[in-house]
């Protein structure tokens, strides 16, 4: 991922975030996505990002953070977003992209990847059981509103 880039990522942000629902009066605000694209260029951020170009154009995109595990000696690595162009479906973009991220990970010492899709999603599930298998995992989630401290604290100092 390149700075140069934000013109082509823009789009494939727009469509990953309108396929979970997040458009129109869902949408996430425009801060969010300003933050996430300047954290792929910060150097300590645990969050990092790449691209896939066929042609010279951007036609995917992941998304990935890093983080600490409570069951594991060394770091693992979280596969936030995967999207690629309806466009270039299919011609083995989207697992170009998990085999980059395998391989990052692995160069960091990361003991695993791991990401979420819906069960429903039965084009992206096609590709993720050709490159991992399922584990039956059940994601539970719980939006927690606006933590108004976390902008001079740290997320220790308010979790603990």
């Amino acid at each position: 991922m390149r700075r140069e880039d934000l013109g082509q990522w823009r789009p494939l942000w727009d469509g990953y975030n309108a396929f979970y629902g997040r458009v129109g009066p869902t949408a996430l605000d425009e801060a969010i996505t300003r933050q996430t694209w300047d954290r792929f260029f910060q150097a300590n951020d645990p969050v990092g990002a790449f691209v896939a170009e066929l042609d010279q154009e951007v036609v995917g995109v992941a998304h990935i953070v890093y983080h600490p595990s409570t069951t594991r000696l060394r770091a693992v690595c979280y596969l936030q977003d995967l999207f690629t162009l309806p466009s270039a479906r299919g011609k083995g973009v989207g697992h170009a992209l998990i085999e980059r991220v395998y391989a990052q990970a692995r160069e960091l010492g990361c003991s695993r990847v791991y990401w979420t899709t819906f069960e429903d999603n039965t084009t992206a599930r096609k590709l993720y059981d050709q490159v991992t298998r399922y584990q039956g995992a059940i994601v539970y989630s719980k939006e927690l509103g606006v933590v108004p401290t976390l902008a001079t604290r740290s997320l220790k100092e308010v979790c603990l």
